[in-house]
């Protein structure tokens, strides 16, 4: 059925018609309720992106994927910091694993140092104990303490201290035990006999009297 228009619809234009009925009477379809006639604009909400013009659109575009790009950026730079951290944290367990077991090979590595320098070390014993060190070797493990070294607290432990005039300074003059580091990390200090200069020597009691009185005397 159609209205019949209504004078406030006449207004100073054309007329108003509105087409009420549910079947379509052109295709016979039974019509939507928010469908709007053949040629005419759909009714309800509008797409928002139908009431701004190209230059907008693109601009909100351009902006959008702007911020998606920084997304993906921070995620990959958070992700590269943190493979960083797995691999950094990763290698010292590794470092330190090795580490321990290096450290429990020590006492046997002593054996085969002391049998070598009593001239023990033959047949199957001398194959196996190269074997043993070449792969600690590979391992990393490196041997220090040499007699003549210059003394240092940090890798070498004195076990016994003397005077000598044919040092010039503290030295290692004698190599109880070598020491064996991994890396960075002394797994075992050297330890020397150290010896220092005779001008180093301090004076006996007596003697630093008798030099204060020469000096009063003076």
């Amino acid at each position: 059925m159609t209205d019949r228009p209504t004078g406030s619809e006449f207004g100073d234009g054309e007329p108003v018609v509105r087409d009420k009925r549910r079947i379509d009477p052109d295709t016979g379809d039974v019509r939507e309720p928010n469908a709007a006639p053949a040629g005419q604009p759909p009714r309800g909400d509008a797409d928002p992106s139908d009431l701004i013009g190209p230059s907008a659109q693109e601009a909100l575009l351009t902006e959008a994927l702007a911020e998606r790009t920084a997304d993906l950026q921070r995620l990959q730079a958070e992700y590269v910091n943190y493979k960083r951290r797995v691999d950094r944290d990763r290698e010292a367990s590794r470092e330190l694993v090795i580490g321990s077991v290096l450290t429990e090979l020590l006492g046997i590595l002593d054996d085969v140092g002391r049998a070598r320098e009593a001239g023990e070390l033959e047949g199957a014993f001398k194959a196996v104990a190269e074997s043993l060190e070449r792969a600690t070797e590979k391992l990393g493990l490196v041997k220090f303490g040499e007699k003549g070294d210059a003394f240092d607290p940090r890798i070498h432990e004195a076990l016994l201290h003397n005077y000598s005039d044919e040092v010039d300074g503290p030295t290692a003059t004698m190599v109880m035990q070598p020491g064996y580091r991994h890396g960075e990390r002394i797994l075992r200090a050297a330890r020397v006999a150290v010896s220092e200069p005779t001008e180093q020597l301090p004076d006996a009691p007596g003697e630093k009297a008798t030099n204060d009185a020469d000096e009063s005397a003076e």
